[in-house]
């Protein structure tokens, strides 16, 4: 829930790790080498302090709200997604939904042989949804799916989704798949 470009690295006692880049550590301003100890040794130019404070802002949430109970409520806006869309007609779901509780609550899927980014256009302007079309990253899992050429469209369920949203993405991809 971090704002991109933050986030942490723990280390165990005794790893050394190089910095990536160096210099305007802004502790020792006027040292020619970055300093020696931990966290400065990382830290060059000017920290991302907005970022920072959104990703403390972020970590309070996740404390107060529960880590237990917002993967719950994914998880359920996930499995309500995935039971009202796995037998539209046209619709190919992929993935093992089995064992539910296993999985990250993302749904991947793809209407007929329409391109992965033209379906995800279509959500996008014709109902207002976001989602992921494309490889993803993931090169090996489109060949093995065949969907190399297509790609596919994923649908990313967070704490902050509704159950409307859940049916309006259902009844946009219920359109979708009837349109010839």
């Amino acid at each position: 829930y971090g704002p991109q470009g933050t986030g942490g690295l723990c280390i165990r006692e005794g790893v050394q790790i190089r910095p990536f880049k160096v210099g305007g550590s802004g502790i020792h301003s006027y040292m020619k080498n970055q300093p020696e100890e931990y966290p400065t040794r990382l830290e060059a130019g000017t920290l991302n302090s907005h970022g920072l404070m959104g990703l403390s802002a972020a970590l309070d949430f996740l404390e107060q709200t529960g880590i237990k109970t917002i993967a719950e409520k994914e998880h359920q806006l996930m499995m309500r997604f995935y039971n009202s869309v796995v037998n539209l007609p046209g619709v190919t779901v992929y993935g093992d939904f089995s064992e539910g509780h296993q999985r990250t609550s993302v749904v991947t899927l793809n209407i007929r042989d329409y391109d992965s980014g033209e379906v995800s256009d279509a959500l996008s302007t014709q109902y207002g949804i976001a989602t992921r079309p494309g490889a993803h990253c993931a090169p090996l899992m489109h060949k093995a799916l065949g969907t190399v050429e297509q790609g596919a469209v994923r649908f990313s369920f967070s704490h902050y989704n509704t159950e409307e949203e859940i049916n309006i993405a259902v009844s946009a991809l219920r359109e979708l798949a009837q349109e010839e």
